[in-house]
């Protein structure tokens, strides 16, 4: 590959300067020939198609257009493609793997961000802060009883106030999966993990027993889901598994919608029994009337987990030392594997 091989930008403009400011932009053109001004948003367009024609290194981001056949043909000498966001799935093609180009995905960085949120969560929940400022909002008066949560202003609690010793379940061992299990080591929590592809002995590398799903709802008292959407992840959560989780335990979901049945959660959540905090729901985002927004145990956020303002420098960072890499001849450090892509959100 060239010293500075040609490279354009392929995502929606406006995520341009937030990804790469100007001391990271600078930095990224140290290493490849790049327009900042010429962001690709339709591959169609002509001025596009001139320098795609040219491009080794597409740099790619959320709204990236699709990588086809006849987008790969228009560039052929591209060899690498370093996405500045998550997942690769919505913009990659089977034939970009058929042809040998490499690809890199931000999303490790990206999921520190999210697993933030979900320990923020995590620990919040155990507190009951968000229902307990409900109420206090509700009735104005503080409540007596500060042992247990707090019945007194409706349904929705139940079950042990507090983070001592609080049983969390990790369903899934992603990047977010596992980053989380490294941010909740300092607290008094006690942590288990469920995942088909995960053995006993990587579970004791990552510090934490393993269990079943169908354990690991029964037993813990925070359920944070972090598996990929899949056809056999679909309805991951539903009717029998929420039956099986204790009264007063809450679900987290920062990972994909679909792995929630959202009618038997509204069921489950109508009648208090659990709660729920929902980053990502299915659809997204729900219809204006949807009970989600309005049940007092639910906890609904507009899919702002993933990384957002200032955190977006980071992705565009590990873009930049990616570049870096591909350049000096040195493999890259967050390849996406095909063969484990379609078990990865």
């Amino acid at each position: 590959m060239p010293e500075r091989p040609q490279a354009l930008f392929a995502m929606t403009a406006r995520h341009v300067p937030r990804l790469f400011p100007p001391d990271l932009l600078g930095r990224l053109r140290e290493h490849v020939d790049l327009d900042p001004a010429l962001v690709a948003q339709d591959f169609t367009d002509p001025a596009t198609r001139e320098t795609l024609a040219r491009t080794e290194v597409l740099i790619s981001g959320w709204g990236c257009p699709r990588l086809d056949a006849a987008v790969l043909d228009a560039a052929p000498g591209l060899r690498a493609v370093l996405h500045a966001a998550g997942s690769v799935k919505g913009f990659t093609t089977p034939e970009v793997w058929r042809r040998g180009i490499l690809v890199s995905s931000a999303a490790g960085a990206n999921a520190l961000p999210v697993a933030e949120y979900t320990l923020a969560m995590i620990l919040l929940a155990g507190k009951d802060v968000l229902a307990r400022r409900d109420r206090l909002r509700g009735h104005r008066t503080q409540p007596t009883d500060r042992t247990h949560r707090t019945g007194d202003f409706g349904p929705g609690s139940g079950g042990e106030l507090g983070n001592h010793g609080r049983r969390v379940g990790i369903v899934g061992a992603s990047r977010v999966g596992r980053r989380l299990i490294e941010l909740l080591r300092p607290f008094d929590l006690r942590v288990t993990l469920t995942d088909p592809y995960v053995d006993e002995a990587e579970a004791a590398r990552l510090g934490v027993p393993l269990l079943t799903l169908d354990d690991l709802l029964r037993t813990c008292d925070t359920v944070t889901l972090h598996a990929p959407a899949t056809p056999e992840t679909r309805h991951l959560i539903g009717a029998r598994e929420l039956a099986l989780m204790p009264a007063g335990s809450v679900l987290i979901n920062t990972a994909r919608g679909a792995l929630i049945d959202h009618d038997a959660l509204i069921g489950e959540l109508r009648t208090g029994r659990l709660s729920a905090v929902l980053d990502v729901t299915d659809p997204e985002p729900r219809p204006a009337d949807s009970p989600l927004f309005d049940l007092p145990s639910a906890f609904v956020t507009p899919h702002l987990a993933g990384s957002e303002g200032n955190e977006l420098a980071r992705l565009g960072r590990t873009v930049v030392e990616e570049a870096a890499r591909l350049v000096a001849g040195d493999g890259l450090r967050y390849a996406v594997d095909l063969a484990e892509l379609e078990r990865t959100a």
